[in-house]
């Protein structure tokens, strides 16, 4: 049986496996040679390029000039191959080499070469991390690296842990675990099953808390913020004043944000004074430690965090 001018592949096709082994060799061999293609074309202007102090950090270009210069239409039919990989050669060529040894960045930088790998393993296998049935490796690997994690900052009770995205999301996740603690009922009844709940945190706090406050329905009113001494950190006696304030207009406080590294101080709020308040008056200790939790590895400097446990 032949192919339908259309490109549909008729019923006797579907009953003849050799011609559909055929088929799917053809188109087989057709994306191995892509692939190979676009690797090839990563290496050179991704890695050698993006490293080379020769090469420029980011071949800029104004927004106007840059859309004159990328196809960036979406069309009804397909590209050749020739013009995907031109469009893959454009976008590495405009973006920004954070791997150049010129190019510099508070929060990220760099291509680590196996890391690299990995993401191609991962993308190449397209599965993801729901359960162990669609992802046995991944989540037994998740489990291992947590546990090591835990080990290396010396918490020998053990623990639980999730990989986010970022700090916004696990801030997100911490508020959303706190809430569902001192309200369970408010999973299935929403706000209406529960007082005027309030957080509390210092003023050199990430704005992320604030973010999880309006995405969560608590409202950034509710977001009480507690002052900060000359070097950025929360004073004690300051949130316990907040705590009161709170109470006496009605409001339930429930959780308090304390910051292990502020965003422009690199402060450490004291987390052993703000925990023992938390104890006093009940309530859930967070600590945010995005920027800061690093020192957890470190003899000298881990004492900043203690009371994270």
């Amino acid at each position: 049986m032949e192919k339908h001018m259309n490109g549909q592949i008729t019923v006797g096709e579907l009953i003849n496996p050799e011609k559909c082994y055929l088929s799917a060799a053809v188109d087989m061999e057709a994306a191995e040679n892509f692939i190979q293609q676009a690797m090839d074309m990563i290496i050179q202007e991704a890695v050698k390029k993006g490293t080379n102090v020769k090469e420029k950090v980011c071949e800029w270009r104004s927004p106007e000039q840059l859309k004159e210069l990328l196809d960036l239409e979406l069309k009804d039919t397909g590209e050749s191959e020739s013009k995907i990989l031109q469009c893959c050669k454009d976008a590495i060529r405009y973006s920004v080499k954070t791997s150049h040894p010129r190019f510099f960045n508070q929060l990220f930088a760099g291509m680590e070469p196996h890391s690299m790998v990995a993401s191609f393993i991962i993308e190449a296998i397209k599965t993801s991390l729901y359960t162990y049935e669609v992802a046995p490796v991944f989540t037994l690997m998740e489990d291992v690296v947590l546990r090591t994690m835990m080990e290396l900052i010396g918490w020998e009770d053990g623990g639980d842990g999730l990989f986010n995205p970022g700090g916004s999301m696990s801030n997100m996740y911490a508020v959303n675990l706190a809430r569902y603690s001192y309200c369970p009922d408010f999973k299935e009844n929403g706000i209406y099953s529960s007082s005027r709940l309030v957080m509390l945190t210092s003023q050199e706090a990430h704005y992320s808390i604030s973010k999880a406050a309006a995405l969560l329905g608590l409202g950034t009113k509710n977001v009480y913020v507690v002052p900060s001494d000359y070097r950025g950190k929360m004073i004690p006696s300051a949130l316990e004043e907040k705590i009161q304030l709170a109470k006496s207009e009605g409001a339930v406080p429930f959780f308090v944000n304390v910051t292990a590294g502020t965003t422009v101080f690199g402060a450490f709020d004291p987390i052993e004074e703000i925990a023992d308040i938390c104890e006093k008056h009940n309530l859930w200790l967070h600590v945010d430690a995005c920027w800061g939790g690093g020192a957890l590895m470190s003899k000298k400097h881990k004492h900043l965090l203690n009371g994270i446990q």
